[in-house]
């Protein structure tokens, strides 16, 4: 999983010379969860034909070119360790920040399930 492999795949794109941005997220995994618990690691599982058919419909979002994702799926993830890249390619800020956001939410919430390791 690297982040500038999936960029340079994003580049790569026939559509490519249409872009005006592309936008990266880079997941984390955290020391401590949204309620406040300390976290040692976690797991994430995925669920590839879902997140597939998400990517699959935000491309056909208007003034998208390509998104290009990698989770670090079905193993053991430490504080620091890279959870997700996400890379998004599209015409103007406006369309490439909203699908960004949107397939984000969406892989957070449907396609992904995160088993955290809780200290103590």
């Amino acid at each position: 999983m690297d982040l500038l492999t999936l960029i340079e795949k994003v580049k790569r794109h026939p559509e490519i010379r249409n872009a005006g941005m592309l936008l990266c997220h880079c997941g984390v995994v955290r020391a401590f969860s949204r309620d406040g618990r300390k976290v040692k690691g976690l797991r994430v599982a995925v669920d590839d034909a879902g997140l597939q058919a998400l990517i699959d419909e935000q491309k056909q979002r208007p003034g998208i070119i390509d998104i290009q994702v990698a989770v670090a799926a079905d193993r053991y993830l430490s504080v620091g360790e890279d959870i997700m890249y996400l890379v998004v390619a599209g015409d103007v800020r406006e369309n490439v920040v909203t699908v960004l956001k949107d397939t984000l939410d969406e892989i957070k919430a449907v396609v992904t399930r995160k088993t955290e390791d809780f200290a103590g």
